[in-house]
């Protein structure tokens, strides 16, 4: 072969191969993009349980908070926010939830705010108590009341906050959708519903509270409750344990209300004060068993029995 048939053949090559990159590489951006999932971050796990209900397999859900910490209380790290930022959308709690968002820049566009319909409802703390536990660190316990999803009727809107906000992310799905959250609302009405019989019965009823996370769950359902500050896992001290027989005198409670297992220590102290204990767990981070449904469903269960 001569040199300027040698030349002719490497230039024909050559626009060949540009040919078939540009017919290329859209084709496989385009399979690639079928192939990938929009991300939705959820800041706490009763949001992430409403999206999977509502998306089903249609949506990639994350929720980068570990399990042995309050995502109330989470300060993330650098690759934490990051996975926030690179989401298409970034489900918030609202009412001063996430403290940290304090802290980093995420994008506008992508932020829903999901109790932003009832903003005007949001309750707050008057007394500020301050006291440390766990990973988290010392904390306060002031200004807006943030369990916003134990009034389950505000559970229900946030949850329609969400649906409406995939729709717009990708709206092919929208009949499956609504329908997924339909599901959703009706078991979500159903727990609404029981602890509204349940309540009624002694609506006067006195109860103590473990910690001050409970103000939409007794606005709600009408329960009388007294918040200390005690920790599951912590046995309280005799300071705790006077400052709870102070409250008692004004407030006889039989039952105390746990976010958590209490330490059976704790039982049985409070058990010499005439007090029984309770769980009804908030669920703001994953259980390690079951799912918010399930705790929940629990948590009405242990609800029943201590007004029975």
């Amino acid at each position: 072969m001569t040199l300027f048939m040698l030349s002719r053949t490497l230039r024909l090559i050559c626009v060949l191969g540009l040919l078939f990159s540009i017919v290329s590489l859209p084709s496989i951006a385009q399979s690639a993009s079928k192939r990938d999932k929009p991300t939705v971050a959820a800041t706490n796990y009763p949001l992430k349980y409403f999206a999977e209900r509502i998306v089903g397999d249609n949506v990639r859900v994350i929720f980068p908070i570990p399990p042995d910490i309050d995502p109330a209380f989470w300060i993330p790290e650098p690759e934490g926010v990051l996975g926030f930022q690179a989401s298409d959308l970034i489900l918030l709690n609202g009412a001063h939830y996430s403290k940290w968002l304090d802290k980093v820049s995420l994008p506008r566009r992508k932020v829903v705010n999901t109790s932003h319909t009832f903003r005007d409802k949001f309750i707050t703390i008057q007394e500020f108590t301050t006291h440390r536990h766990g990973p988290q660190g010392e904390h306060a316990h002031a200004g807006v009341a943030f369990t916003t999803w134990l009034d389950f009727q505000q559970a229900i809107q946030q949850a329609e906050v969400i649906l409406n906000a995939v729709i717009k992310l990708v709206p092919q799905f929208e009949k499956q959708f609504q329908t997924n959250f339909l599901s959703l609302k009706k078991d979500l009405e159903v727990l609404d519903r029981q602890l509204e019989s349940i309540a009624s019965t002694q609506s006067a009823k006195p109860f103590a509270a473990s910690h001050p996370v409970y103000h939409y769950l007794a606005r709600r359902y009408g329960l009388n409750i007294r918040s200390v500050l005690w920790e599951p896992s912590e046995i309280p001290t005799t300071t705790q344990l006077e400052e709870l027989e102070k409250v008692l005198k004004n407030h006889p409670a039989k039952w105390m209300i746990w976010e958590g297992e209490p330490h059976p220590r704790s039982v049985a102290l409070l058990q010499t004060l005439g007090v029984n204990s309770v769980v009804f767990d908030p669920a703001g981070n994953e259980p390690v068993k079951g799912d918010f449904l399930s705790v929940m469903q629990q948590n009405v269960e242990n609800l029943k029995l201590a007004f029975n």
